[in-house]
């Protein structure tokens, strides 16, 4: 069972609440998703996501069907089972990593061969390998499967690269196994190329999808770039079928996604940066193992009531990442993820109340955003 619902639409911005069912649970959107890229959201458990509100999270079906493999996952009973998690999941579709190998790959309509990052073998996706997996994996929500284009392309290429996304997510549509219990997105793509963008929207949406996915942004583009993309396309979109911006997770990012419409939205950042020693605060972001923190006792964030933030020190957790300790990154990741599910449930009640744009005036402010 899949269902969308829209809740209420801002009165100054295109920013929407709705409410996702899936057989696993509800989803309250606009939404941040923590990416469980291997069938972990690394250094958490499950029982910590759901402690600071995930309500949803990814697999990524490149790397689970490279590692252990979507056979044995299957077996296991499905990923939820196989990973402890009962809420929501998504898996993406395998094209966006398969598609950053640029020098290990080949495209062909059929699909993509490429090498594995892991010992170099000679592999295969295409959109039917893309859905046995999927299926296998028995995610909530899918994706087709589609080319990711790099950014820049010049326009030919984004043209082509659209048609043949398109032909891949008819062949998506037709592979997937189990539409009862699982939903399957379609990925717009077109660069940023605003025809392109169109021709991509309007060519999925009359292939009635679940949802849609805007792929191909956040990939080196100026945000006001990512702006314009989605300001444009998001309008040939129908208000009644989810919306999702791929791969973005600052909180500049967030917002400016939301009020253009945007109801998810999903990103590495928040944990990777938080094995690197840095954290997402209110005043923005803060390196807490540069010397400067030996000595100071306060908080990550101030304004912060997470797990971290109530029990540990700036100076300590310093500390951990000088010795290197794991506990530095699980600490930091768990603020992280808290802050991102935080402000987009503080999105959400702004929405709520007519006030989005002075949240985030005053959010920019605060943490720094000159724009």
């Amino acid at each position: 069972m899949f269902k969308f619902e829209l809740i209420k639409e801002c009165k100054d911005t295109k920013a929407r609440l709705g409410k996702i069912t899936t057989d696993h649970g509800e989803i309250e959107t606009p939404i941040f998703m923590p990416v469980g890229t291997k069938a972990t959201v690394k250094t958490m458990t499950p029982e910590e996501l759901k402690s600071i509100g995930s309500q949803i999270i990814l697999g990524n079906t490149y790397h689970l069907y490279l590692r252990p493999g979507h056979d044995l996952i299957k077996e296991a009973g499905g990923l939820h089972k196989f990973m402890n998690w009962d809420g929501p999941i998504l898996t993406d579709s395998g094209g966006f990593q398969v598609f950053s190998l640029a020098n290990n790959r080949k495209i062909t309509e059929e699909g993509v061969e490429f090498r594995s990052h892991i010992d170099g073998a000679k592999e295969f996706i295409s959109p039917e390998k893309s859905m046995e997996i999927q299926n296998a994996l028995g995610s909530d929500i899918m994706m087709a499967f589609d080319e990711c284009a790099p950014y820049p392309s010049d326009y030919e290429y984004i043209k082509d690269s659209v048609e043949m996304t398109t032909r891949w997510a008819k062949r998506s549509q037709d592979a997937h196994k189990n539409k009862d219990t699982q939903a399957l997105f379609g990925i717009i793509q077109g660069g940023m190329y605003k025809d392109l963008r169109e021709k991509s929207a309007k060519d999925l949406v009359a292939m009635d999808f679940e949802g849609y996915s805007i792929g191909g942004l956040s990939v080196g583009e100026p945000i006001e770039m990512m702006n314009d993309i989605l300001d444009f396309t998001v309008d040939f979109l129908p208000k009644d079928k989810p919306r999702y911006n791929m791969g973005v997770g600052t909180p500049d990012y967030l917002f400016e996604s939301v009020i253009r419409g945007i109801d998810m939205a999903d990103c590495v950042l928040p944990t990777r940066i938080a094995r690197n020693g840095t954290a997402i605060t209110s005043r923005g972001n803060l390196v807490v193992k540069n010397a400067k923190y030996k000595k100071d006792f306060s908080p990550l964030d101030h304004e912060c009531d997470c797990y971290t933030c109530k029990n540990y020190s700036r100076a300590y957790i310093r500390h951990l990442f000088s010795v290197n300790e794991i506990l530095a990154y699980r600490l930091v990741t768990i603020h992280n993820l808290y802050f991102l599910i935080n402000t987009m449930d503080n999105i959400r009640k702004a929405i709520k109340n007519d006030n989005l744009l002075e949240y985030k005036d005053d959010f920019y402010s605060k943490f720094g955003y000159n724009y």
